[in-house]
């Protein structure tokens, strides 16, 4: 009886992540999902999500709230998988079911911000391609997975832009390309 519990939910998964590579997620956000779909299962004794619902989800997201004290963004990323699992893979229609599950506490962070100098203290410590890959993310205000997948004919010099393919949310956008930067590019 477990393992064709354990093998039912595996395959569950398999065709969550199918289901996300279908829509073109990034990679990351499978894994995040499979993650938080795996931990409602466990939560819940790996009851199968078909026979699950509201009332589980509440339990699961509140208890992420208090017991687990989670910030509110994991709360909600975790809802998301659990909505993603429901709606996409299950075809169950959650729009009527007004989950009312406790909020996570936000939590209040003082912004911290370098000053120039110590951005260029750091700037001048890195060495090499950590440098450029830094300075490319300071200067063009891009996201290490942007720098890191950048490919040489994504760069235009002639009209100073880097262009950023299939970014967060899939949006293509194209960035200017500060001139300190375009001529350690040109070297």
């Amino acid at each position: 009886m477990m393992g064709s519990i354990m093998e039912a939910k595996k395959k569950l998964l398999d065709i969550v992540r199918e289901k996300i590579r279908f829509k073109h997620y990034s990679y990351s956000t499978e894994k995040t999902y499979v993650h938080w779909i795996k931990h409602y299962i466990f939560f819940h004794n790996k009851k199968h999500p078909v026979d699950m619902g509201k009332r589980e989800i509440e339990e699961y997201l509140t208890s992420l709230a208090v017991k687990s004290k989670v910030a509110p963004t994991t709360q909600n990323q975790a809802f998301s998988a659990i909505l993603f699992l429901y709606k996409e893979v299950l075809g169950v229609d959650v729009s009527e079911w007004n989950v009312q599950a406790l909020r996570a506490q936000e939590r209040k962070h003082i912004p911290v911000v370098l000053t120039k100098e110590e951005v260029f203290k750091v700037l001048e410590n890195l060495k090499g391609i950590y440098n450029l890959v830094t300075m490319l993310m300071y200067g063009c205000g891009l996201r290490m997975s942007e720098v890191l997948n950048l490919r040489i004919k994504d760069i235009d010099l002639g009209f100073d832009k880097i262009y950023i393919w299939d970014s967060k949310s899939l949006k293509d956008r194209a960035i200017p390309l500060p001139i300190k930067l375009k001529q350690r590019l040109e070297i």
